[in-house]
């Protein structure tokens, strides 16, 4: 669950740090262009590490930098509230990729959870993904800006932190039961 966290914390800290700089200041430049240089800074200490860069944060990367820009060329506030969706959308057809979510597991669920259920996964995610992102729009554009920050801040988070736990709490029995069941298959003691 660390590597999982870890590997989430690491793809959405320009996200985290725009969100929480926009929080505090209310300053939209400001939190804007620190969110694009934490990702440009992560993208460099990644090839300066020589680690591989993964398409999600080639994904995070653009997205940030294009709709970061986006947001401070046009400033206007229904853009703002649908971009959510745009990033939703995004993520979820980046997740579509068979085995994206193999990255996020550690050993011990990559080699005891079978791949089909894994793929299953993803693309639960992915689906969650494009849900969200639906749901935003029609907030977005029918509701008050309240209901719309409601939403973004604890429905949409709130969604995805449920569906993590839940995941996790499937994958540890699936792992628990094959970890039991091979215990148990094992040569009589005589």
């Amino acid at each position: 669950m660390r590597t999982a966290l870890a590997q989430l914390l690491s793809d959405f800290l320009s996200a985290i740090v725009f969100l929480a700089i926009y929080g505090g200041t209310e300053n939209l430049y400001l939190a804007t262009g620190t969110a694009i240089a934490v990702s440009l800074a992560q993208l460099a200490v990644a090839k300066i590490r020589g680690r591989p860069v993964d398409a999600m944060q080639w994904l995070v990367l653009s997205m940030v930098v294009v709709l970061g820009s986006a947001t401070l060329i046009t400033e206007d506030s229904r853009f703002i509230m649908v971009k959510p969706s745009i990033v939703h959308f995004a993520v979820g057809a980046v997740m579509l990729r068979r085995g994206w979510m193999m990255r996020y597991l550690p050993p011990i669920a990559r080699d005891n959870i079978p791949e089909s259920v894994l793929v299953g996964a993803g693309y639960a995610w992915a689906a969650l993904m494009f849900v969200l992102g639906a749901l935003n729009i029609i907030i977005a554009v029918t509701l008050p800006f309240a209901v719309w920050a409601w939403f973004i801040s604890v429905g949409a988070i709130g969604a995805k932190i449920v569906a993590f736990f839940l995941q996790f709490l499937i994958f540890r029995t699936i792992v628990r039961r094959k970890l039991l069941g091979a215990a148990g298959e094992g040569p009589a003691i005589q």
